[in-house]
């Protein structure tokens, strides 16, 4: 028998237990990176405390899934009836250690660099899981040596394994659904780095049930006939709070600038080939950055960009906004604008963009200008309100969204989600008048977009009023 479990000081739950299994999987090669991967990947830039890492919000994330899912066991044994589900210990080890590895397949920076140069796929997609958890890797050993590597990869992606080997649908949205263990851990310690004051209730910790027919995680908001409009007021606050850390810290607009600049360095490299995935995959944010400084491109105007914006990014000289194309301004053309610059398959035409935007500038105003194109996706509006809720006079569970009309908080909160999606052309320069050469630019190339940095009339000015030192 092991011992019992070990107890870590945690800055943001306190003590948290952890198992000899779970210190021997945190002791590989591949979660020890983890250390040195910021959770908020650029934001130290804008809030300079924001320094924690995966690392510690792996452990935080394992913590929160045990405490959802006995939270879940009491409210099944206290309410009863055979209606609810719930989870037993041997389940509750598996979602511990899905939780624990959820994001070893992070790279630095990666959000940026995965959605924006649009040459690499996703962090949690399967053929990624599958590789790190392979016995070709530390960690894979160490979860084979598990017996329940097969049941997390599972929980991670379930497409990756056979039709046999699926886990009910409540263990995936426990670790990656609307209101999640990810997302309780990240909020609480995005708000103690960044300084921003903001605590989610922990009475959200008690709102959750399993649906035994079903098997899907939910929240009851029913109560003999009527709206539990606390508990739906609990839900609400927690999704408030993660729009307005997406608002103040996710989204700033400093912090996609400082995205921007790495996510092309990468690209650079990965495009001469001074870069391959397996090096993104093995790099700290720190190492990162010295790879790209060390990168050996042969062709010399290659090299030159590189060295740009590798430098900039040392320097925290950040591009600067030349046009913002928000979707309340711009809704005709969001479709289009997502299919031409967002994601796989993108990059090509976003390069040509760039180049001929940068050929424009030199033109008219005499000088040598990256021009970086950053476009979100479409969906970051859409996935808040997913969560399943039993509504009053609803035998079925429905997404929390679907009832947007009847809840007025919810409709206003979908909506400043829409509004908060930009298209943005920066500027490596803080030159008022290429800035403004750099707008005469734009508006000829997105002739049918409407940039709000643009002055009324059509008539620029030499000193852009929107630039800012952050």
């Amino acid at each position: 028998m092991e011992p019992a479990r070990v107890l870590l000081r945690d800055p943001v739950h306190g003590d948290v237990a952890l198992s000899r299994e779970e210190l021997r999987i945190l002791d590989t090669v591949e979660m020890q990176r983890l250390r040195n991967v910021r959770q908020l990947g650029a934001a130290y830039l804008v809030y300079p405390g924001a320094q924690h890492s995966r690392f510690e919000h792996s452990i935080g994330t394992a913590h929160m899934v045990e405490v959802l899912a006995r939270e879940i066991n009491a409210a099944r044994d206290r309410e009863g009836g055979g209606r609810l589900g719930g989870y037993d210990e041997h389940e509750i080890r598996i979602l511990r250690l899905a939780a624990l590895v959820h994001d070893a397949t992070h790279l630095p920076f990666g959000h940026n660099i995965e959605d924006q140069t649009g040459l690499l796929p996703r962090h949690d997609t399967a053929g990624r899981y599958e590789r790190l958890f392979s016995t070709e890797t530390d960690l894979g050993r160490a979860l084979a040596a598990t017996g329940v590597r097969e049941e997390v990869l599972g929980v991670l992606a379930p497409e990756a394994v056979g039709p046999d080997r699926q886990p009910p649908p409540h263990w995936r949205e426990l670790v990656a659904g609307t209101i999640d263990a990810d997302m309780l851990d990240y909020l609480a310690r995005d708000a103690r780095f960044t300084g921003l004051r903001l605590e989610v209730d922990p009475r959200i910790l008690r709102v959750f049930r399993v649906e035994r027919r079903s098997q899907r995680l939910f929240v009851d908001l029913t109560r003999r006939g009527y709206l539990r409009e606390a508990l739906l007021s609990e839900v609400l606050r927690c999704l408030e709070a993660r729009f307005y850390f997406s608002e103040r810290v996710y989204f700033h607009h400093a912090k996609i600038a400082a995205g921007a600049l790495v996510a092309k360095a990468v690209e650079v490299a990965l495009l001469h080939g001074a870069l391959r995935f397996e090096d993104l995959q093995r790099a700290t944010d720190a190492g990162l950055i010295d790879l790209l400084e060390r990168a050996r491109i042969r062709d010399a105007a290659g090299r030159s960009r590189l060295q740009t914006f590798v430098e900039a990014f040392r320097r925290r000289r950040l591009p600067k906004r030349v046009a913002v194309y928000p979707v309340y301004a711009n809704r005709g053309i969001q479709e289009r604008l997502i299919e031409r610059f967002f994601g796989a398959g993108s990059a090509e035409e976003r390069r040509r963009v760039e180049e001929r935007m940068g050929e424009a500038v030199r033109f008219a105003a005499g000088r040598d200008v990256p021009v970086l194109l950053y476009c979100p996706a479409g969906s970051m509006q859409l996935k808040q309100a997913r969560i399943l809720v039993r509504w009053p006079g609803e035998e079925e569970l429905s997404p929390l969204c679907e009832h947007a009309e009847e809840v007025p908080r919810l409709g206003d909160l979908e909506r400043a989600y829409e509004r908060m999606w930009k298209f943005y052309v920066l500027a490596l320069t803080d030159d008022p008048r290429t800035l403004a050469a750099l707008r005469e630019v734009c508006a000829g190339e997105f002739p049918e977009a409407v940039n709000v940095l643009a002055p009324p009339g059509g008539t620029e000015s030499l000193v852009s009023p929107a630039e800012d030192p952050s």
